[in-house]
């Protein structure tokens, strides 16, 4: 019997199942860093100290950078996914760009829009 060199209908079936969950998490996650970024001014520092204020600000720069930079993480991510959807609908999800084998299951469940093998992913270093 030769070497699969492909997955199944079925088997794509069930990573697309797994790929839209995830899809669907990262989106809600993605909206609400957008969502702090864009509201961090709710609480506000008008009636303390101006000591404070300028620590407040401070803090309210420091985690709107870091809810941005996790915004930025997060499209990357949802991007990623909806490439492996492209490669599901192409038949071509699964296959490692490097070695043009099957990526183990278990890596595609772990990681869904890994385009490397194991093996592949070792060699880069």
């Amino acid at each position: 019997m030769s070497e699969k060199t492909r997955y199944s209908d079925e088997e794509l079936k069930e990573f697309k199942e797994l790929i839209l969950g995830k899809l669907e998490k990262a989106q809600q996650d993605y909206d609400i860093f957008k969502s702090s970024i864009n509201h961090s001014d709710d609480n506000d520092t008008e009636d303390t100290s101006p000591t404070f204020k300028v620590l407040e600000e401070g803090a309210a720069t420091l985690s709107k950078e870091e809810a941005s930079k996790l915004a930025q993480r997060q499209m990357k991510f949802i991007q990623h996914l909806q490439a492996a959807l492209i490669r599901i609908e192409n038949k071509t999800y699964g296959i490692c760009r490097e070695t043009n084998k099957l990526i183990s299951k278990e890596r595609l469940r772990a990681v869904p829009h890994a385009t490397l093998s194991i093996e592949a992913k070792n060699l880069q270093g």
